[in-house]
């Protein structure tokens, strides 16, 4: 059965919490009349809506906030978190507001959230506005990131307005309709924790494995079970990051989703020329987030979570499991790094391939995708350079022998070309959503009010493995200009 939002069976699990965990409060409506920007039909799916609701202007009015929900319960969410390796005991959802959740016939839960929607009690100083920039660069990377088939939040809608949101500049301002199973984070268990709210917390932590690990529940130590599932969750989540050379910039832990989710899209960014210590957001004067560091912050955030359930666990069991997160990531690593290569097992021999070509990489600043997306193609009985390959590196005698050896591990261990060359290239995207291309459907959206770009993007980012023909530009070696982009946390 297909729904009008307003017929969408809503409910609000986390509003039957205790007041101590949320705030009731209404959206605020734009000031100026509200217009649909885009509408992403494949969550539209998700949340099984009629197609043609969009159109309606029962749409626009509730997921820009003008119109509620008769079921909805908005609430915004409290929690504390570790920005930039330091506590802050008080934050939460300064510009967010979630309406409720539904699920739907496959009994998928989605908790539906205005990003953007007016201030809350956790504004801090902020207007609780969100800017048509940052929601449109969230909208697409978090398609994006569904298509390379990366947990993620997934988005519903953006809608505009001509309201003057005051940033660096004046903005247009903007609500962006996120959707997740659920939006708990690890500072909202840090928040209960540090202010010895054990009770709260215990109610906290029930509540994610009732509705999320319901087979944890009959675990002998059903929080001990949680960490450890976390933890496996987090490590396969870093190490998919890594693969596709996805930046997040703000590993904040209010920025860690406990269902291990890629939560919150601000000054992110996919790597391009390769560079481990990159950095992309213009705001971590230190490099705290660098490319390169986004495993070991994954483990820094868990155990700022375990430090949370220390209540309900000894310090050694905390510890033990703690200790399984470096042996997780590296197998997951070792095994999407191979795969890369068009190996089925991530041995030590694979993975000592995957790290001189990283090296050849770095010298020479090659481009991420396009190098891996173009190993593709290589023919492993072949004898000859690989001239496109080959110019991608400043040492290319030296790549010439790692060529060489690498033909020779496929000779060995790989699948036939053809098998092998098609496995690759569900691997390896030929499209990632750069930066520039994000720039330019801002620069369209703000200056023309013309949203074909963001078409062209949700299209290509949705089956970034496809080759797309008539797009084929898109998959070009960034312009000069792009280079001069600078994200950061306003972003």
């Amino acid at each position: 059965m297909k729904h009008s939002p307003r017929s969408l069976p809503l409910s609000n699990s986390f509003a039957a919490l205790p007041d101590d965990f949320y705030s009731r409060v209404a959206p605020t409506p734009f000031q100026s009349e509200a217009a649909l920007i885009h509408v992403n039909r494949a969550a539209v799916e998700l949340l099984e809506l009629d197609p043609a609701c969009a159109q309606d202007e029962d749409f626009v009015h509730i997921f820009s906030g003008r119109r509620r929900l008769e079921q909805g319960a908005p609430i915004a969410m409290r929690y504390a978190g570790h920005q930039f390796g330091h506590f802050v005991p008080q934050l939460g959802d300064g510009r967010a507001i979630m309406l409720g959740e539904t699920t739907n016939s496959k009994g998928e839960k989605w908790e539906i959230q205005l990003k953007g929607s007016g201030m809350t009690p956790y504004s801090r100083m902020g207007d609780g506005r969100a800017v048509l920039r940052s929601t449109l660069r969230e909208y697409l990377c978090s398609e994006a990131m569904h298509g390379l088939g990366i947990p993620t939040t997934r988005a519903l809608c953006i809608i505009g307005s001509d309201d003057k949101v005051y940033r660096e500049q004046i903005e247009r301002g903007a609500v962006l309709t996120r959707l997740a199973p659920s939006h708990v984070r690890f500072g909202s268990l840090e928040y209960f924790y540090y202010r010895n709210k054990h009770e709260q917390l215990k109610q906290l932590i029930d509540y994610v494995i009732e509705q999320h690990f319901p087979a944890l529940a009959d675990a002998e130590q059903p929080v001990l079970a949680l960490l450890h599932e976390v933890i496996s969750r987090t490590a396969r989540l870093m190490a998919q990051w890594q693969a596709v050379g996805f930046c997040h910039g703000v590993m904040n832990s209010d920025n860690m989703s406990i269902l291990g989710l890629t939560l919150d899209y601000g000054p992110f960014g996919f790597l391009e020329g390769y560079n481990p210590r990159h950095v992309c957001n213009h705001s971590d004067h230190q490099g705290r987030y660098a490319y390169d560091q986004q495993p070991e912050i994954g483990l820094w955030n868990l155990a700022c979570l375990a430090q949370t359930l220390l209540p309900f666990m000894s310090e050694e069991q905390a510890k033990d499991a703690l200790n399984q997160y470096a042996g997780q990531y590296g197998r997951h690593y070792r095994q999407l790094m191979a795969a890369k290569l068009g190996f089925e097992i991530g041995d030590e021999t694979i993975h000592t391939l995957v790290e001189r070509l990283l090296q050849h990489m770095q010298l020479a600043q090659t481009d991420f995708t396009r190098l891996f997306r173009e190993l593709c193609n290589v023919e492993r009985d072949s004898d000859a350079p690989h001239d496109t390959l080959r110019n991608m590196f400043v040492d290319r005698e030296g790549f010439d022998a790692w060529l060489s050896d690498y033909r020779a591990a496929l000779r060995q261990s790989a699948k036939p070309d053809a098998e092998r060359q098609a496995l690759m290239k569900r691997t390896n995207p030929k499209y990632v959503l750069r930066n520039y291309m994000a720039q330019i459907a801002i620069d369209k959206a703000e200056r023309e009010r013309d949203y074909s770009e963001i078409d062209t993007l949700m299209q290509i980012m949705q089956r970034p493995f496809d080759e797309w023909p008539q797009l084929e530009h898109y998959a070009d070696p960034p312009p000069d200009w792009a280079g001069e982009i600078e994200v950061s946390c306003s972003s």
